[in-house]
């Protein structure tokens, strides 16, 4: 049975790769790696690196796709995440099936892949959809989390206290319901919008390369100044990937 293989590589350091997960990747004979069109040719790199570091079976290779853009116009969010996932399933089933009957290969995921990533259930969505005879295994990595913790090092929960991960379009319409939030995927800077400006902030871009930017502060004392280094960074390098820590009280707070 052909065998697939989703590697968490972490947020861009080729040091966050386990033992586990770069024994994955040399168990593949396919090493399946996405290009993500311009303007996003460092994510790439940063994956092809991660290859010529540790992908060493000798007759393992890489192949290349090309991730097709999400189309928003005239469909909801969750449709066209629904639609853009059939796409990629779709290309999967190609590379899947020009797999040999006991072959595999191998998908390197950045972060983790159970941490807002899609390429589970796209996979999953492949073996429904499709006749293909294939199983797979998944391999966690390091997570923006773990990273924005270390960088800041911060311990992410206060004590006693829960913690809520969402995104920038549920903080924005939920506002701050937890001691401690960590937002993920925020496109529209939801942190800004917020009426506590004595919340802390915990932000940062491109964890784990070397482009890394980390800030912390009072939220209504630093949320422009981040706004400005964002946006700045955006401009620079064509795209930015960062994620935030919002926290209200202290350790042993009633």
């Amino acid at each position: 049975m052909k065998h697939i293989h989703i590697i968490g590589i972490g947020t861009g350091n080729p040091e966050h790769l386990t033992i586990q997960a770069i024994n994955a990747m040399n168990a593949a004979d396919v090493v399946f790696l996405p290009v993500k069109g311009v303007g996003k040719e460092e994510l790439a790199e940063i994956r092809r690196d991660i290859c010529d570091r540790y992908f060493t079976r000798p007759a393992g290779r890489i192949s290349e796709f090309a991730v097709p853009q999400r189309q928003t116009a005239d469909k909801t969010y969750v449709r066209s995440v629904d639609a853009w996932h059939g796409e990629i399933a779709g290309i999967y089933a190609e590379l899947i099936s020009g797999l040999p009957d006991d072959g595999s290969g191998a998908f390197l995921v950045w972060g983790d892949p159970s941490l807002y990533d899609s390429t589970i259930r796209i996979i999953e969505r492949v073996r429904q959809e499709s006749s293909l005879d294939f199983d797979y295994s998944v391999i966690p990595g390091i997570t923006s989390i773990q990273a924005l913790a270390a960088s800041h090092r911060i311990p992410v929960n206060l004590v006693g206290k829960p913690i809520e991960i969402t995104t920038g379009r549920r903080l924005a319409q939920d506002g701050l319901l937890t001691d401690t939030t960590v937002v993920m995927l925020d496109g529209e800077q939801a942190f800004a919008k917020i009426d506590d400006p004595d919340a802390e902030i915990f932000w940062g871009a491109y964890l784990g390369t070397k482009d890394e930017i980390v800030r912390s502060g009072r939220l209504g004392d630093i949320a422009t100044d981040i706004l400005t280094l964002r946006a700045e960074a955006r401009q620079r390098h064509g795209w930015i990937m960062d994620i935030y820590l919002l926290r209200k009280g202290r350790d042993f707070d009633d």
